[in-house]
């Protein structure tokens, strides 16, 4: 597939991935740089990053068997979902438990509010929960629109004016912990701190020169249309190999350092809204409209306009998403406290007994408990 280069989108690297993202093994070059730099080459991100990700509109279902970690509550399953709250014509599924100052939890690229299963519960019994679905993931609608980072931004920000009413404190994972800065920073009397597990997002490059070439009748003509039908055939047939329950379960288990978290449950939260229709059209759209354009969206930019205490919970273990990253944006945000875990990208599941002890003893110190 050596073609591919000139046939799909190409841009600098991202890191708005899922657990699931960066393992696929088409040969692509790549550019390998030290642990947290996360930067992959242009053809190396759109297959690296394109099957796993699709995780999230995959289908099929398990019955969801498996015990709950020991020692630790966790949210029951339910195959129908929970809340929903409509949200620009568009249906929106959100968890809430408990009482009190107001928590919201944002997951990860293909993941859902199912993700936060072992911390729901714990922090419910001291503040009110609050766990969103964002649009195109999860028991939220698979719309089939532009998707963009801001969509997700505006969609937490009213979600905030309009089921939460009050401030409270964001806390994401991956694309959720971007989401919930790009969130504070736009609304800071709605957000009282930003709690980032393992974010998505990347700093901007100064040097970098940016281009606007002209499209020519030509390529308009000939190259695009040419280029659409190469992209749909090949996303998908990696949607298609993506969306295998035993496939989801061995990538899962290539970034839980600790993999016996890995169970039903987690693997039925990412198949089973592959039922919707629109789910292929959402991930062909997410994987060359959204993850191909993220340039302009940097954590510098975003950073800059922050202005409410932030803490990173870090698994320092995380393949693609190292401390190095953690270290770098404290020293731009001084209101920042870190506290590195030995886990991987998805430390709130993995080690969550630890996490939420960790981010219990930071809320303390902002957000009066019930």
């Amino acid at each position: 597939m050596s073609f591919s280069c000139s046939l799909l989108p190409s841009t600098r690297p991202t890191e708005f991935l899922s657990p699931a993202a960066h393992r696929f093994i088409v040969p692509t070059s790549s550019v390998h740089e030290p642990r947290g730099k996360c930067q992959l080459g242009r053809r190396g991100f759109t297959f690296k990053g394109i099957v796993a990700s699709g995780v999230t509109v995959a289908g099929g279902g398990s019955s969801v068997m498996t015990e709950p970690a020991k020692g630790v509550d966790r949210l029951p399953f339910k195959p129908e979902g929970y809340n929903f709250w409509t949200w620009r014509g568009h249906k929106i599924h959100y968890v809430v438990q408990g009482e009190g100052f107001p928590i919201v939890l944002i997951h990860g690229f293909g993941a859902s509010a199912f993700h936060w299963r072992y911390n729901i519960p714990e922090l419910a019994k001291r503040y009110k929960v609050y766990a969103i679905d964002l649009l195109g993931f999860g028991w939220s609608e698979k719309a089939i629109i532009e998707y963009d980072a801001m969509i997700w931004k505006d969609q937490v920000l009213d979600f905030l004016k309009e089921i939460v009413r009050e401030p409270a404190v964001l806390v994401g994972n991956s694309l959720g912990g971007f989401t919930a800065l790009v969130s504070a920073a736009a609304l800071p009397e709605q957000v009282a701190g930003v709690v980032l597990l393992n974010s998505a997002g990347q700093f901007g490059d100064p040097n970098a020169k940016v281009s606007d070439p002209k499209e020519t009748v030509l390529q308009k003509v000939i190259v695009k249309p040419l280029k659409e039908i190469f992209q749909r055939i090949v996303l998908g047939f990696l949607f298609w190999q993506a969306k295998q329950p035993a496939r989801i379960e061995s990538v899962l288990k290539s970034v839980y350092i600790n993999p016996s978290n890995v169970d039903d449950y987690l693997v039925e939260s990412i198949t089973r809204p592959a039922a919707d229709p629109n789910a292929g059209e959402v991930y062909y759209r997410l994987m060359t409209r959204f993850m191909m354009n993220q340039t302009r969206y940097t954590l510098d930019s975003v950073l800059s306009k922050l202005s409410c205490p932030l803490l990173l919970l870090w698994g320092d273990l995380d393949p693609w998403v190292g401390p190095a990253k953690a270290a770098r944006i404290k020293e731009f945000y001084p209101n920042t406290s870190v506290v590195n875990l030995q886990a991987g990208h998805c430390p709130h599941d993995e080690i969550p007994e630890q996490v939420n002890r960790a981010l219990l003893d930071w809320l303390s110190t902002i957000a009066p408990e019930a």
